[in-house]
């Protein structure tokens, strides 16, 4: 079922049952209110004679009492506890003689149904002339009170059926006012698979419920799913455009080796040297292409505390080991500095930016560490050919490569310092840069502890 059917369906049904209940309460409460205020009147009226027939001492002819006041539609009788009475009935209500006698030691009132009648009946003790006990009853047809609430019945039941139309009515109108905006995004989907193409929900500025906020949300995320598509194609451009170097070099010494390779031995030496060193290109590539295939994806952090000053030694010194650089390190911070961080992260974001300093410069390396406004600042600063301030915005742009001349063996992918732009979000890390051509790059590091 579809989910207007079902809004339709749901709030007629709804509507319906509250109009049902609604009604039905209004009948039973002046059902009994009347009925009630018709056996209290017969109970009263009762009351009234029988305190006459009390104060009447010299009554010769009970029955002559009776027939004056017998109700228009009932009977009046007056029974004794031998079960003998004397009844009056009206002309209308001759069934009646014929109920058999009860005699009751008390007041009674009640309701009771004779040959398919309904009648209120009262009884309430008296004493008779001679001294003797017996009961005055008043036997009283209420069926026009009856009638009145089958009117009353009907008209409930058919302003209750009336009622619906305008229900069924205001619920389709309702469950088209609710499902319009969702039958346009859907539309829009259909349209957005069938042609390819992005497009966005035309929204009534005015409105500013629900309904509105998810068109909005609708449009923020095909928003989103733009900027993403736009930014996976350009990405998978680039990574084939980087990956087709390698593996061309790769292919070419192939064949020169399978042609050559066994007749000179230097060409042997310089085609093993050249795939080895393209693989390994390619490893790196491959490597960093995964990590920042976790954008917005929830990185695993192993955060622990860190003593600043001895990681940043062993860092540096794995990294000498490795490149066999010189790196000079100084730090202005004194005893065991402690800061909570992901150790392994943190030094993968160091490597980052040491072996960008070894490539694109030969001469020392500085690293300085100090505190400075409740943050722990790590300084890489090399000596190289710099960066032109109007690329310095971008270098952080995957596949961005500042020195579109230089050749493979010291230039990278164009993906390392994007790879550290995600570190660094990831751990909380400020990045700043600072750099100038021909004098060198400055890489600042903040951390908060």
């Amino acid at each position: 079922m579809k989910l207007r059917n079902k809004i339709n369906l749901y709030t007629a049904v709804l509507f319906s049952i509250l109009l049902l209940i609604m009604n039905l309460s209004i009948y039973i409460l002046f059902s009994n209110l009347i009925l009630q205020s018709e056996t209290k009147t017969v109970k009263e009226e009762t009351e009234k004679i029988a305190a006459v027939f009390n104060q009447l001492t010299n009554m010769t002819e009970e029955r002559d009492f009776l027939r004056a006041y017998v109700p228009i539609d009932g009977m009046i009788r007056i029974v004794n506890p031998a079960l003998k009475s004397i009844s009056v009935t009206s002309p209308t209500e001759k069934e009646l003689s014929e109920k058999k006698d009860r005699y009751f030691s008390g007041e009674v009132s009640e309701r009771m149904i004779i040959n398919n009648r309904t009648y209120a009946f009262a009884s309430m003790p008296i004493i008779l002339p001679g001294g003797d006990v017996a009961n005055l009853q008043i036997t009283k047809s209420i069926e026009t009170a009856i009638g009145n609430l089958k009117i009353l019945r009907i008209v409930l039941i058919t302003v209750t059926l009336l009622a619906l139309i305008p229900v069924f009515i205001s619920s389709r109108i309702l469950s088209n006012l609710l499902i319009k905006p969702v039958t346009s995004m859907i539309k829009t989907m259909i349209e957005i698979k069938q042609s390819g193409q992005f497009k966005r929900l035309s929204l009534d500025k005015k409105s500013k419920d629900e309904l509105h906020e998810m068109g909005e949300t609708f449009n923020h995320m095909i928003d989103l799913l733009e900027t993403n598509f736009e930014k996976q194609k350009q990405f998978v451009s680039n990574a084939s455009h980087e990956l087709k170097t390698p593996l061309t070099v790769i292919e070419s010494y192939a064949s020169l080796l399978k042609r050559r390779g066994l007749q000179e031995p230097e060409l042997f030496a310089e085609s093993i040297e050249a795939i080895h060193s393209e693989a390994i290109r390619m490893r790196e590539l491959t490597e960093q292409l995964l990590l920042l295939a976790k954008h917005n994806e929830q990185w695993n952090l192993h955060i622990s505390k860190v003593n600043l000053n001895e990681f940043i030694k062993q860092t540096l010194h794995a990294f000498q080991s490795a490149y066999n650089r010189k790196i000079t390190y100084n730090t202005e911070i004194k005893g065991a500095f402690e800061l909570k961080t992901d150790e392994q992260k943190l030094k993968q974001l160091i490597y980052i930016f040491l072996d960008n300093a070894r490539k694109y410069s030969d001469k020392e390396i500085t690293v300085l560490t100090r505190i400075k406004d409740n943050q722990a600042v790590i300084q890489i600063i090399d000596q190289g050919i710099g960066i032109h301030k109007d690329e310095l915005p971008k270098v952080f742009d995957r596949f961005y490569r500042v020195d579109k001349a230089r050749n493979r063996k010291s230039g990278g992918s164009g993906l390392g310092l994007s790879l550290a732009k995600e570190l660094a979000e990831v751990l909380g890390v400020k990045v700043a840069l600072d750099s100038k051509e021909g004098i060198g790059t400055t890489v600042k590091l903040y951390l908060k502890y």
